[in-house]
């Protein structure tokens, strides 16, 4: 017996459905003080390694965002596919992320010569539709119901876009205000400290985990530039031995989460 093809398209559509709302577990991990340390650290490998194979391998600007943008890629599908939260997969996507996020902002401004400022609103906008989209379609922002694909679909679009934002900052700060490393990376942790207060005062989570998430992304690049270059208060360990050191203690803060389970995410009625 033959089916019409909009049969067909109606009875498909439950399909679809179910797999974007499909129930796992929570996928993102708990916000500790791990959380932000990783992410710093994730922050200034990710830069380091998009500068390196832009310059020193000479990829270039739009082929190193290919080759990261590809690379992102396979490491969220794996992430997808996943139905809990793994230490190991998760911070790999935070790392890809913070490479594709980085070229994302240095493409606009220094190929396609986009005003840093434009560039900045540019992100702001786009993470301010993220959250509209989000809060419509799913009622909820919180971190702690991360239990669909379409949930993490919008979480993961906030996170590049929040890692992108960040980087545009830190380029008119560091770069464009031409206020150094060091007065740069003061500012932006007295910013993160300001929000923490603000939290412990009882502002909106949500809120300020997002504002933390922008913030972190420029002090992390300004203490990986401070460390890796030789300016007068800097360490000069270079990009590849900043970048190196950064990586071995991101590995074996993720190893020691991955058996202490100390980030485990919970759910919005454990928290």
């Amino acid at each position: 017996m033959s089916t019409s093809p909009g049969a067909t398209a109606r009875a498909s559509t439950p399909a679809r459905s179910s797999v974007l709302t499909r129930r796992m577990l929570n996928k993102v991990p708990e916000v500790t003080i791990f959380f932000w340390v990783i992410k710093v650290l994730c922050t200034t490998v990710g830069q380091s390694a998009a500068d390196y194979v832009d310059g020193t391998l000479g990829f270039g600007l739009a082929d190193t965002a290919k080759v990261s943008g590809a690379v992102l890629a396979v490491l969220l599908l794996v992430q997808f596919r996943l139905d809990r939260y793994v230490p190991l997969a998760y911070w790999l996507v935070i790392v890809a992320v913070g490479v594709f996020g980085t070229l994302m902002a240095e493409l606009l401004t220094d190929a396609y010569g986009v005003a840093p400022g434009a560039v900045i609103a540019l992100f702001a906008a786009g993470l301010g539709l993220v959250f509209a989209a989000w809060s419509a379609v799913e009622r909820t922002l919180s971190l702690h119901t991360i239990v669909t694909v379409r949930r993490e679909a919008f979480y993961w679009a906030a996170v590049v876009l929040g890692f992108a934002l960040g980087s545009a900052v830190g380029d008119v700060v560091v770069e464009n205000a031409g206020l150094g490393y060091a007065v740069s990376i003061t500012i932006f942790a007295g910013i993160l400290a300001l929000i923490a207060v603000a939290h412990r005062l009882g502002a909106d989570a949500v809120l300020t985990f997002w504002l933390a998430f922008v913030t972190t992304g420029p002090l992390g690049a300004a203490i990986g530039d401070e460390i890796a270059r030789n300016t007068h208060s800097g360490l000069g360990l270079g990009r590849t031995g900043t970048s190196t050191i950064f990586a071995a203690v991101i590995l074996a803060l993720v190893s020691y989460l991955s058996g202490t389970h100390r980030d485990q995410p919970r759910t919005e009625a454990t928290a």
